[in-house]
């Protein structure tokens, strides 16, 4: 690659794309709270929100330190993250409170990044980090949504419209965002009936004592503050 190509190439990754439309921005909005509200089609589209969750776990359990071991992805959108290290402290703390927390923050990095007309870029770290989680997974469903996640990134980034990536990118970060809200809840009800007693917040009480409460409160919090945010951004508010 020559330097013309490398100049070009540089040029795409970093250059500055306009915004959509306004109505256009609302259009995406629409598109992903329809992904996100409907049981039907929330159990299918909720895949994207957990390798969000857990590869915020995996990328929190390195930068503290920890040695991952795998990732695994179920299709009954659960999931399980393996790392190794001490049982206990900050390490372990952080990395089980990346999960619930991890889809709002990517969709409010998302929506500071199209904010700013890094659309194309804002596809590039999409897929590098999805291709990075692919090395971690460890059960064929898990390869299979990873990959087909990365392959949807990776052909908008390359043989669309600059017009088309806008569309998708946008749609992408308001389904974070949108998405990210909706799971806290979902174990709010679970904790509610008597189940998930696994659960991140659950395994966060045991490792702070304090109560799983208080760690909902965070994900709801984190979640809703990002919605708001994020919205924001997008909006050009």
């Amino acid at each position: 690659m020559d330097s013309t190509e490398l100049g070009d190439l540089w040029d795409r990754l970093f250059g500055i794309q306009p915004a959509p439309e306004q109505w256009l921005v609302v259009v995406t909005a629409t598109a992903a709270l329809v992904a996100v509200v409907p049981n039907g089609l929330w159990r299918l589209t909720r895949n994207a929100i957990t390798i969000a969750h857990e590869g915020g776990h995996g990328l929190v359990a390195l930068l503290t330190g920890r040695r991952l071991t795998g990732i695994r992805l179920h299709s009954d959108t659960s999931g399980l993250t393996l790392s190794r290290g001490k049982p206990a402290g900050i390490g372990m703390i952080l990395t089980a409170a990346a999960g619930y927390t991890a889809p709002p923050l990517l969709g409010l990095g998302g929506a500071r990044l199209l904010a700013d007309g890094r659309i194309t870029l804002l596809l590039w770290l999409a897929t590098a980090l999805l291709a990075a989680m692919l090395v971690m997974i460890r059960n064929p469903y898990g390869v299979l949504t990873v990959v087909l996640t990365g392959a949807a990134f990776l052909l908008v980034s390359w043989l669309t419209s600059s017009e088309v990536q806008s569309v998708f990118a946008y749609t992408v970060v308001w389904f974070l965002l949108l998405g990210g809200v909706r799971p806290a809840f979902e174990l709010q009800s679970a904790r509610r009936r008597g189940g998930a007693p696994d659960s991140d917040a659950d395994q966060l009480a045991r490792l702070t004592h304090a109560p799983a409460a208080m760690w909902l409160l965070l994900f709801h919090a984190v979640s809703l503050c990002s919605l708001i945010g994020g919205g924001g951004w997008l909006l050009g508010r």
